[in-house]
């Protein structure tokens, strides 16, 4: 049974919030819910009547909330004292799957409301990439017992989760050039500063924001003979508040100049520099746009969307929002550079397509799998297939069941072997691809679904197929 089959009445809560004994998150019915326990209430009640969390809704920085039904709250156990429901957001993604740029304003976003709740006598109770989703390009905190009341003279206690889970990742791309996606995918919890300071240059390491908050950390956590030690030290200061905001504000500031690498990726300049005609890529907008005025998918997934040109077109086509998924860091940067920038609601997110994400954390439940998010009403893939079949040498019919599988409809792109793009894969390699055809993927089409209306786009055969399955 999957946690969204979960009933109401046994408290299932969905795994990734078993941490907090404040009060889980379960679903029931597509509703969302939060119980606040024993445990988190005065707490919770305590910052409710600063008007913060009404504040923060308000400006649109936290998800919105309301009392549930009073039925609701009948079907718990004694524990729960009260229960929150909330609005569904419409995809769930984890900071790994993040591009640099989404990653930062989640980062942002985070010491922002910090900021706002210093300012009201509040503060966070931890400092988790994995409270903060997103709606299109915009970040939103979702955790609403993360907040409890601020003790004066108290030291930044998430400081450490801070800076393993959005400030070093961030320099792992912009000092090093390596991409945070793949690491923090197999370490959920961040990057260790102890890793990420052996890793940096001395210019690197002499900033005033990285000798702080990774360089003088991972010193202090080499010398320690033991955690107590720091513990007890730390126990024995005290932080004045304006101490504690301008420490937020100088990481703010830090943070929000930071930039990804300037050397252009593989994929980066794809949509400039292709095989297309000026006609053929009209041709090929013309038919996502046509696919969608006719779907009106509430959700479109874009596989491979690059920079999301495509995206763009489904939306002006009629979806309500696109999902994009791209392995190439600078392709995605782009990405989520024009959602951002056009105010798309197109939310682009980091994916090796021959690994995609798999289910992991504590007994394989707390952060779900790509193929357990699937909620697309469409779904397209254009360019994509030959890099999966050819360039991973993963079977053709394989790729189209894979695909076809993700929605009920959608519209992929067949790329022969005659035209430049796969000449290019195969000139770096034997082909031994005999099953690599038009006819192979036309079966492999028809298996599963029908074929609605199909089009060659270029004149090297390119073809696009808008399927339904069956």
């Amino acid at each position: 049974m999957s946690f969204a089959e979960k009933p109401i009445n046994t408290l299932e809560a969905v795994p990734g919030s078993y941490r907090d004994p404040s009060g889980h998150v379960f679903i029931q019915n597509a509703r969302i819910f939060r119980t606040v326990t024993k445990h988190g209430l005065e707490a919770f009640q305590a910052v409710e009547k600063t008007g913060l969390l009404a504040e923060l809704v308000e400006k649109e920085l936290l998800v919105p909330w309301w009392e549930a039904d009073e039925n609701v709250l009948e079907q718990t156990d004694q524990s729960v004292m009260r229960i929150l429901e909330h609005a569904r957001l419409p995809y769930i993604s984890y900071p790994f799957e993040w591009s640099f740029s989404a990653l930062k304003n989640a980062a942002l976003l985070h010491l922002d409301v910090h900021l706002m709740a210093l300012a009201k006598g509040v503060t966070l109770s931890d400092a988790s990439a994995f409270n903060v989703q997103f709606i299109g390009p915009k970040p939103i905190f979702i955790d609403h017992l993360s907040f409890r009341p601020y003790e004066d003279g108290e030291f930044w206690k998430g400081h450490g989760q801070f800076c393993e889970q959005f400030l070093n990742p961030l320099l792992l791309y912009s000092e090093i050039g390596i991409p945070h996606n793949a690491w923090y995918r197999g370490s959920p919890e961040g990057i260790p500063s102890a890793s990420l300071a052996s890793m940096l240059g001395f210019r690197s390491r002499m900033k005033l924001q990285v000798m702080t908050n990774v360089i003088l950390p991972a010193w202090f956590e080499r010398r320690s003979s033991s955690s107590s030690e720091v513990s007890k030290s730390v126990s024995k200061k005290r932080l004045p508040l304006s101490g504690f905001q301008n420490m937020l504000v100088g990481l703010r500031n830090f943070i929000a100049k930071l930039k990804p690498p300037s050397q252009v990726t593989t994929w980066q300049e794809y949509a400039e520099n292709n095989s297309y005609a000026t006609d053929e890529a009209q041709a090929k907008t013309r038919f996502i746009h046509d696919f969608c005025s006719a779907v009106r998918p509430e959700i479109i997934w874009d596989m491979g969307c690059n920079t999301g040109e495509y995206s763009k077109a489904a939306l002006e086509g009629g979806a309500k929002m696109a999902v994009g998924f791209e392995y190439d860091a600078g392709a995605l940067e782009r990405a989520y550079s024009r959602a951002s920038q056009e105010q798309l609601n197109f939310l682009p997110l980091h994916l090796d397509a021959a690994n995609p994400t798999p289910s992991q954390g504590w007994n394989q439940e707390e952060r779900v799998g790509f193929a357990e998010r699937r909620n697309a009403d469409a779904v397209m893939a254009l360019a994509l297939v030959h890099h999966l079949a050819i360039g991973r040498n993963i079977p053709l019919p394989s790729v189209v069941d894979w695909l076809v599988g993700h929605a009920p409809q959608g519209v992929i792109e067949f790329i022969p072997k005659g035209d430049p793009m796969v000449q290019e894969l195969l000139s770096l390699r034997e082909d031994i691809f005999e099953n690599y055809t038009d006819e192979i993927f036309d079966e492999s089409i028809a298996r599963y679904a029908r074929v609605v209306r199909e089009e060659t786009v270029t004149n090297t055969g390119r073809r696009l197929v808008w399927f339904e399955r069956r």
